[in-house]
């Protein structure tokens, strides 16, 4: 039996198929909104918890991209009728838009960094991902692959991604990544008078006091986060 789908449903069905085709990723929540015209991205979710319904697509809870087309679902609109030309036409016309504003940035991601090696040595880099640059505020130069919990209150969680841009200085503040001898860490950076800290947002770490004999360096600044792992 065909599914039954609204013009409109059939409108967002074409889009995820036409971004999985051209980037090998479903469009976020917030992208169909942009390329449709809706006002939300909460309006984009209805309409695809009505296409899970109707079983044209499966839906991953916690992940912006965790939308799956089934095998069955019928590309033809109600009854099994082909798609009018004019809808077919809107549906490629809103992939195009979609297209051309989401240039991906391809981002290497790091894993366990080896001690005093650079961090984007070859040995270092797992896989590189295509990401959206309207994710972030400023492009970044490579994700990190976050381990341990000690930036838990910051909302940076074990095996995240945390998109770093490369420099020497940060601000006051600013959550950065840190060597300190051979070790690689993640933290908020606090200077006060000379003195340098860098403070982990979970009590149950102690802050790294940075001494005049330690080998310090900055290895950047965060500017963003992937989630990689579903919210419960």
């Amino acid at each position: 039996m065909a599914v039954k789908l609204t013009a409109r449903q059939q409108q967002i069905l074409d889009l995820i198929r036409s971004e999985i085709v051209r980037t090998g990723f479903p469009p976020t929540r917030a992208e169909i909104a942009q390329a449709l015209g809706f006002k939300s991205a909460n309006a984009a979710e209805d309409h695809l918890r009505a296409l899970a319904r109707k079983g044209a697509i499966e839906l991953t809870a916690g992940a912006s991209r965790g939308i799956r087309l089934k095998d069955t679902a019928n590309p033809a609109g109600a009854a099994g009728a082909s798609l009018p030309s004019s809808l077919s036409s809107s549906a490629s016309a809103v992939a195009a838009t979609l297209s051309e504003g989401l240039a991906q940035l391809l981002l290497p991601i790091v894993g366990r960094v080896a001690a005093g090696s650079p961090i984007l040595a070859t040995e270092h880099i797992e896989r590189e991902i295509g990401v959206e640059p309207a994710l972030f505020d400023q492009a970044p130069d490579y994700l990190l692959r976050v381990r341990g919990s000690s930036m838990r209150d910051a909302g940076i969680l074990d095996g995240d991604l945390l998109a770093v841009r490369k420099t020497l200085e940060a601000r006051n503040g600013q959550i950065v990544v840190a060597r300190i001898g051979d070790d690689v860490t993640v933290k908020r950076l606090a200077r006060s008078g000379g003195r340098i800290q860098l403070l982990p947002e979970n009590p149950d770490f102690k802050p790294i006091v940075v001494g005049p004999e330690d080998d310090f360096s900055l290895e950047g600044i965060a500017v963003g986060l992937i989630r990689t792992t579903p919210l419960h």
